[in-house]
């Protein structure tokens, strides 16, 4: 397989780059995104219900198209990290990321020695099953995009830091997570929750990086650029599909 080298470029460049979430598993909706032609998709491994063998099926997917492939996965776990390297993700969100000791664990787990512990295999579909394996070794921590999430008040207070950090490319906000840990569940909106995204995007920028974030409402996609986010999710497939059957319910009742 071929991992786009220009994709963490175009990211740090801080170039705008439309996404959208992947929570369904299912590799009909993952190209059906990239079909639509979104910059990148994250398929969700923390609250989604995929495995190994539905993740590799969407990154296959995802594959045919112009869209990157990311994943999310379930904890800060190297051992994770690791299995959807070698399934051919193009990077890696990781959930709760607070602290830079647990940032720069985040990046060691992306990066083969001497700079990470990411294990060494030769036939792995990252590295098109050892035939691109010299490239994809030497290279990979060029390409690969690391993605920690912020999503607590503590997080917030280390912004800064966990940006500067070499190898942190993203500072995503988990908006739910973050306002939940505000006291504000949910209240995207109000002050606190703006002072706290302001902030976080203020430290990507600072180190040059990017801030990033899932939305669901329209209205917040122009706030959210405003504030200097450039890798932004509206929606998921799941959350398309839920609507979408609604309405048709929704229709056919009141006739």
């Amino acid at each position: 397989m071929h991992i786009d080298g220009q994709f963490r470029t175009r990211v740090l460049a801080r170039e705008f780059l439309a996404g959208s979430w992947l929570n369904l598993g299912s590799p009909i909706t993952a190209e059906m995104a990239g079909m639509c032609g979104f910059d990148w998709v994250v398929m969700d491994h923390e609250h989604g219900p995929g495995s190994e063998m539905t993740l590799m099926s969407q990154l296959q997917a995802v594959a045919t198209t112009r869209t990157v492939g990311l994943v999310r996965i379930a904890a800060n776990d190297p051992t994770r990290v690791k299995r959807v390297l070698d399934a051919g993700a193009c990077g890696v969100m990781v959930p709760y990321v607070s602290t830079v000791a647990e940032a720069e664990a985040a990046v060691a787990a992306m990066r083969y020695p001497p700079r990470g512990i990411r294990g060494v295999a030769k036939l792995t579909r990252s590295t098109g099953f050892g035939m691109t394996f010299d490239e994809y070794f030497a290279h990979s921590h060029e390409w690969l995009v690391t993605i920690p999430q912020i999503e607590t008040a503590e997080a917030v207070a280390n912004s800064a830091a966990i940006a500067a950090i070499d190898g942190v490319d993203v500072l995503f906000v988990g908006p739910m997570d973050l306002t939940t840990s505000l006291g504000i569940p949910g209240a995207y909106e109000d002050p606190r929750a703006l002072d706290a995204f302001r902030h976080v995007a203020g430290s990507a920028k600072q180190a040059g990086k990017a801030a990033g974030i899932l939305l669901q409402q329209p209205a917040h996609v122009t706030m959210c650029r405003d504030l200097g986010y450039t890798f932004i999710a509206l929606g998921s497939d799941g959350g398309a599909a839920s609507a979408g059957l609604q309405l048709a319910l929704k229709e056919l009742r009141s006739r």
